[in-house]
């Protein structure tokens, strides 16, 4: 290094160093040339940066609620408690927009059904609901404390509770309603026949005075003569097969009085019609009468309402013509295809085997448009070859049903279109079945439920009559409930909701699916 010290020396001989003040430069002297860019370029670097954390600013503020809910969803729960106890606050206890706050804290318990803040919300809406029907009644707001009052119940406030503030407001009703006019008005109802469907009918009346008084006697035997005549109505529309319109008066009789004496027997008697009726629609169905089975079943449920073996009926109906349509596309018969197709639809446009039947319709038409009106055996050899290799090469690479055209399904089907009888293209179908159900189990176990569900679209339309489905099916269909629950816990509402759809669409009775169905419209609910 150079030295900028330079030694002297002094009379006594020592040697005295002296700066060369020379080499000393000062942080305020102008240094040498600067090399690097302008000044000018670094203010506008300057401006650029500042514009970039402007523009981070502005969307980290309009997108912060999304971003929460995505990365944190116990911000989202928190903000649902939040307004729910801000709507209790301001006595907003229930709205139909989802602003109530019984809305909030079920939207909570939704996305967490362990947390006990929305418990404890729930709770307060309960019991203030129950406050809320005592005001009202205490200055004879009669609707708005009925109203109240059946909040409450729906949210269990304690029975004790409820039927004190039941009976005060059954009380002060009857002090305000007017008894004796009321009782005048249902008798001359009845006279004049007016017997039910709206409020000034008789039984309506009676109803009301007996919520009023009880153990009003004039009532009670007049809706007992009423209850009776429409129960003997009821057995002679039964005896002419009526079934419909007889069980419409039984179940109007029911919802008066359950306890009705002749009440048992006419039911027994609606249950004697209706399983005669079943017995010959199942016997139509075993002969292939699908439009008479089909009748017979729309009927009872049209008596009995929501009954599962009418229901289960509908849907082997439906069963039975989709796959008599497949047979029909198979020959190349479209327009009957068609015809069994739509029936199906009528009957049960959700069920699997109308939309896979519905599928199998539109590939054999693109594979039937596309195959050329005769070929000569060596050429129609040729290509099923080709055919039969291509198709071995969609299904190394998973392509079971799509890309359209090119799957191996499509492929095997061209083929079985070119020679149907060749043992090669038996062996193929045989094959990719096999292929198929072993892809849907893997993909399955590994939670791909897309994967999974186009396997199993693939083995439903390769054999749509497998005993084995029905089971695939619900299980493909728990799948996806538990995957669109475990993303609705994470406040994933949008694949929650697509998942909702996939389930039902596989398997509409999937155990769960009811459960997971309310949880996703109160979440959905929450985001109004």
């Amino acid at each position: 290094m150079p030295e900028h010290n330079h030694e002297q020396p002094r009379q006594d001989g020592r040697i005295e160093p002296i700066a060369d003040w020379e080499h000393l430069r000062f942080r305020n002297e102008p240094g040498p040339p600067r090399h690097g860019p302008p000044l000018w370029r670094a203010r506008r670097t300057w401006r650029w940066g500042a514009l970039v954390v402007v523009a981070l600013v502005i969307l980290l503020t309009v997108f912060r609620q999304p971003l929460a809910n995505l990365f944190w969803p116990d911000t989202r729960i928190q903000q649902l408690l939040d307004q729910g106890h801000a709507a209790l606050r301001s006595d907003r206890l229930s709205a139909p927009d989802g602003t109530g706050a019984r809305q909030y804290f079920e939207a909570a318990q939704a996305l967490d059904g362990d947390r006990a803040e929305a418990r404890d919300g729930l709770a307060q809406v309960a019991r203030a609901a129950l406050e809320q029907a005592r005001r009202a009644t205490a200055r004879d707001d009669f609707t708005a404390a009925h109203a109240a009052l059946a909040l409450a119940n729906e949210l269990q406030v304690p029975r004790a509770e409820a039927a004190a503030v039941t009976e005060q407001l059954r009380q002060r009703e009857a002090a305000d309603a007017g008894i004796e006019s009321l009782l005048r008005q249902a008798r001359t109802a009845q006279a004049a026949g007016h017997l039910d469907g709206d409020p000034a009918a008789a039984l309506p009346l009676f109803q009301r005075v007996l919520a009023l008084q009880p153990n009003r006697i004039e009532a009670l035997e007049a809706r007992e003569d009423i209850l009776s005549d429409l129960l003997q109505q009821a057995d002679t529309m039964m005896a002419r097969g009526d079934l419909a319109a007889g069980g419409s008066l039984i179940a109007q009789v029911r919802g008066y009085d359950g306890g009705h004496v002749d009440l048992p027997a006419a039911q027994a008697g609606l249950a004697r019609a209706i399983d005669q009726r079943l017995k010959r629609a199942d016997a139509d169905l075993r002969r292939r009468r699908l439009a008479s089975a089909a009748e017979g079943y729309r009927v009872v449920q049209s008596a009995a309402g929501e009954d599962t073996r009418a229901r289960q009926g509908i849907e082997r109906v439906a069963t039975a013509l989709a796959e008599a349509a497949r047979r029909q596309a198979g020959d190349y018969h479209f327009e009957q295809a068609e015809a069994a197709l739509a029936r199906a639809r009528e009957l049960s446009p959700q069920l699997p085997a109308v939309r896979e039947a519905s599928q199998y319709l539109e590939r054999v038409r693109a594979s039937h448009a596309n195959l050329p009106p005769s070929l000569p055996p060596r050429e129609r050899q040729r290509r099923m070859e080709s055919l039969l290799a291509g198709m071995a090469q969609a299904e190394a690479r998973g392509d079971w049903m799509t890309p359209p055209g090119e799957s191996a399904y499509d492929r095997l089907r061209a083929a079985q279109a070119l020679a149907p009888d060749d043992p090669r293209v038996r062996r193929a179908a045989s094959r990719v079945l096999a292929a198929a159900q072993q892809c849907f189990e893997q993909e399955w176990r590994g939670n791909r439920v897309r994967r999974a569900q186009s396997c199993l679209s693939a083995w439903q339309t390769i054999r749509p009559g497998d005993p084995a489905l029905v089971e695939a099916r619900r299980r493909m269909a728990q799948k996806w409930i538990a995957v669109g629950d475990e993303r609705l816990g994470a406040g994933d509402v949008v694949f929650a909701a697509q998942a909702l759809d996939e389930a039902r669409g596989i398997d509409g009775r999937a155990p769960g699916l009811a459960d997971f169905a309310e949880r996703v419209r109160l979440a959905r609910q929450a985001q109004r």
